[in-house]
């Protein structure tokens, strides 16, 4: 079964851009591993500093692979000094 991955980010207002500019290293990098079926950057439209980060693995284990990986332990650090508070992840599994 497929895993979803929802992280929400409230970015600063003046750390968008390079917020931005950095989740565009990890999507690229990310969507190169075995595993990952879907992963991109989305902008809610009424609340530009609201970005969240939707990702589908193949499973569980490609997931922690993810988690893993030298570009995550790279930007990850980075993408979170941009942040107003922590982000906020979920992951599910679908059911129907």
């Amino acid at each position: 079964m497929t895993v979803k991955v929802v992280a929400k980010n409230r970015v600063k207002p003046e750390k968008i851009e390079e917020f931005t500019d950095l989740c565009k290293t990890l999507v690229e990098e990310s969507l190169k591993e075995e595993g990952c079926i879907e992963y991109g950057l989305y902008q809610e439209l009424e609340e530009p500093g609201l970005l969240t980060m939707i990702e589908e693995w193949k499973d569980e284990k490609s997931l922690e692979e993810h988690f893993n990986s030298v570009h995550f332990k790279k930007i990850v650090p980075l993408i979170s000094k941009c942040l107003e508070k922590e982000a906020e992840v979920n992951a599910y599994e679908k059911k129907l």
